[in-house]
């Protein structure tokens, strides 16, 4: 093997590495779970991707492509070894086209910065998961990632264009069109999004961009303990000219642990709901401030709420909501399920039944705009204890109409309940897809499909 490593680095533009610094950092991601390549490449272009990829065919190696390590669920661990393609390196902006709404960018430039980039062009990229500050946009297209601004623009699957890849024989591709609309048949490139590294590896990716609000207000509210959740997010949802684009929660443990953990106090004791406001003028976003503020206190949310002039500053401070629970615990369960909004009281209910029948802390936050939770069990990630909380949470999730996963995505911890979502003649179609984009199985293999 490490005659074939020295072949394939001479075949390539790019580097090999092969030195045990280098593989234990692109040896895990923010999950529990740590893999052991037997090489780092970082590919110089797109032919260097697809070259690493002949190379591992040939060889019988599995390949995992890597950008943020961000991810919660093993995506980008190599769990059964082989070489990670490391695209952090790659983060060329390569065109913006605010008039035709859609930009151009590396797979690894960062979402954050994309945003920067954009915002001197009067535009933005709706979605803003609680990494953007670090998560890259091949990664955020792997997973179908989400953020705050999904209650209005939905995850990442809308906002992607075209995807150049490489697939899992080594032929390169591009799906998708810079055109605004088409019909061509199954879209290639939603098949793509969400599919964790285990279709093809994207070397360039055109993604949708939106005009840039005037205003963008956030919005702090401290909540009742006993709030209906879900029926508070319903009546936000349905009401007319708000111009509300996120609508999160954070419960009283998790509030408190960000202030305290994190250094970041949102104000207010309670559970606390953040919200965004967007408009083109100043008057107009007061205007719905009040709308919304009337809104909140028919629903029985009678605190004041606290402003955020610039809603960035605000989805900042809220992702730092895990990292504080990071300090604070380590390694632990962070699930992510969904459902409709009429069921997500008794989702809450049951997700703090499961904790106390488990005898283990919980935190709860998450997108509440679409129904997405993200329950924080304080138990070790992996082992019987961790399996049985998991199996109840999603059994929970699935018999309330909603899915095991909103955004997090299956990788290593889930793929034994895929089935169960999609069903026997679901999962035949995906093995199907997959036996046609990557024949020898080398594209993340133990992500995604069951085993």
């Amino acid at each position: 093997m490490d005659r074939a490593l020295r072949a394939l680095a001479r075949s390539i533009d790019g580097t090999v590495a092969t030195d045990p610094e280098t593989l234990a950092r692109v040896g895990r991601d923010r999950s529990h779970l740590t893999g052991r390549p037997i090489a780092a490449v970082a590919p110089r272009d797109a032919d260097d991707v697809a070259a690493a990829v002949r190379w591992a065919r040939a060889h019988r190696v599995p390949v995992v492509a890597r950008g943020g390590g961000t991810s919660l669920d093993g995506e980008s661990v190599p769990v059964r070894g082989g070489l990670v393609l490391d695209l952090s390196g790659w983060r060329a902006i390569r065109e913006i086209r605010a008039d035709e709404g859609w930009s151009r960018v590396d797979p690894g430039v960062v979402n954050l910065d994309l945003q920067i980039a954009l915002e001197a062009r009067g535009a933005f990229f709706p979605p803003n998961p609680g990494s953007w500050s670090t998560s890259t946009i091949g990664g955020n297209v792997a997973t179908n990632a989400s953020g705050p601004r999904s209650f209005r623009y939905g995850p990442t699957r809308a906002w992607i264009r075209e995807v150049e890849l490489v697939l899992g024989d080594g032929r390169r591709a591009r799906w998708g069109s810079r055109a605004r609309k088409r019909s061509v048949g199954p879209d290639l490139v939603s098949l793509f999004v969400g599919s964790e590294g285990t279709l093809g590896i994207a070397t360039e990716i055109t993604v949708r961009i939106a005009p840039l609000p005037g205003v963008r207000r956030g919005l702090v509210v401290e909540l009742p303990d006993r709030i209906r959740l879900g029926r508070l997010a319903q009546a936000l949802a349905s009401a007319p000219a708000t111009g509300l684009s996120a609508i999160e929660f954070l419960d009283r443990p998790s509030s408190r642990e960000l202030a305290t953990a994190g250094g970041i106090d949102l104000g207010g004791d309670g559970p606390l709901l953040l919200l965004e406001i967007e408009s083109d003028r100043a008057a107009e976003a007061d205007d719905r401030t009040a709308r919304v503020t009337r809104l909140l206190r028919a629903a029985g949310a009678t605190h004041r709420p606290r402003a955020y002039p610039d809603a960035d500053d605000l989805w900042s401070a809220r992702g730092q909501a895990s990292v504080a629970l990071d300090r604070r615990f380590g390694d632990r369960m962070r699930e992510d399920v969904a459902v409709p909004l009429g069921a997500v009281d008794a989702l809450v209910r049951e997700i703090h039944r499961i904790a106390a029948r488990a005898r283990v802390p919980l935190f709860l936050f998450g997108h509440l705009g679409d129904g997405s939770l993200h329950p924080n069990f304080v138990v070790p990630p992996a082992g019987p204890r961790a399996e049985r909380i998991r199996a109840q949470l999603v059994r929970a999730a699935l018999g309330l109409g909603g899915t095991i996963s909103s955004e997090h995505g299956i990788g290593v911890t889930k793929t034994q309940y895929l089935e169960r979502e999609i069903g026997a003649p679901g999962l035949d179609v995906l093995r199907a897809l997959k036996q046609a984009c990557d024949p020898d199985g080398i594209l993340n293999p133990g992500k995604l499909f069951p085993p």
